[in-house]
């Protein structure tokens, strides 16, 4: 299932891509070389395994991530207590907020795209920018724009999961708050740390980790993203889609990638794009060159929406 999900939507990517090009596509950048660049230590890797059983929870029905009734996803953070939870599965992804003690942080999820559903695949598709709405994001600079449809698609949730987060922060009596998904979810969970964070109150530490996430903005959202948002995202071995949409229509990645080689070494890779080899950008320098099965996982073992539920 989590194969087809993704050829199909690298297909529709392709095909809306050959729609606009029209525009002139630049001669592709040469790859940086290899560089020496930080990995990780097993401990560290570990650390994220709380986060990516989070995401890959948020493929579930509503029903039982509200119950943390999902299967080996939910059973492996046992002690997390669900608030709330929405969406389905169409024109709203699936979330959910609550509390995990071990962590002592509120947790907010998103679902991915699910390709069962063509709406989610069309989400992905409604590609050119635009501003950042003024009323859910005041103050912000109007050179950032983001991808139209995952703009539209956060919007949907966003005044929900304030709500459900500020409720939690003020339940448990704690200042952290962390945003994670794949795919689509990551998207949102991107979107959501900006959102919050004009939203909250300034002591309140907000933390992003995503996972496969796709470029949402330009070079002025990845400038912003890089100074305001704390952003770890996580992409794996071959997988095409961290580097959709094409650069060519004024897409950036911020920086914060942390990358998983065919070795299963997760690699740092430092500031924006960073063309080495070791990183998605050099691993992928053509989205043919991409493995779509690699979106899904594994993550530490995990992949992406596989589960009981």
């Amino acid at each position: 299932m989590a194969s087809t999900r993704s050829c199909i939507t690298l297909i529709l990517t392709l095909a809306l891509a050959a729609s606009v090009c029209a525009i002139a596509i630049p001669k592709a950048s040469p790859i940086a070389p290899r560089q020496t660049l930080p990995t990780l230590s097993q401990d560290q890797i570990s650390a994220f395994r709380p986060y990516t059983l989070f995401a890959s929870a948020a493929y579930c029905n509503p029903s039982v991530t509200r119950t943390w009734t999902c299967g080996a996803n939910c059973d492996a953070n046992p002690g997390f207590q669900p608030l709330a939870s929405g969406g389905n599965d169409g024109t709203v992804q699936y979330w959910y907020v609550g509390f995990d003690p071990a962590l002592n942080t509120v947790i907010v999820a998103h679902q991915g795209t699910d390709s069962k559903n063509l709406t989610a695949d069309l989400t992905d598709l409604d590609i050119p920018m635009e501003k950042l709405d003024a009323s859910l994001f005041p103050g912000i600079d109007p050179s950032i724009r983001v991808h139209t449809g995952f703009a539209d698609a956060h919007a949907r949730t966003a005044q929900t999961v304030l709500a459900e987060v500020q409720a939690a922060l003020q339940q448990y009596g704690v200042q952290s708050v962390v945003i994670t998904g794949h795919s689509l979810g990551a998207v949102l969970s991107l979107l959501d740390a900006v959102y919050l964070a004009l939203h909250l109150p300034s002591s309140v530490s907000i933390r992003t980790i995503g996972y496969g996430l796709p470029r949402v903005g330009n070079s002025h959202f990845a400038s912003y993203v890089d100074a305001h948002v704390q952003l770890t995202h996580i992409t794996n071995k071959h997988d095409p889609f961290p580097i959709l949409p094409f650069q060519f229509l004024g897409f950036r990645q911020p920086a914060g990638e942390v990358h998983i080689d065919q070795a299963n070494t997760w690699v740092e890779c430092l500031g924006e794009e960073n063309g080495s080899t070791e990183c998605i950008d050099g691993a992928v320098p053509e989205v043919w060159d991409g493995t779509p099965e690699d979106h899904e996982g594994p993550y530490d073992g995990i992949v992406m929406g596989l589960g009981e539920c």
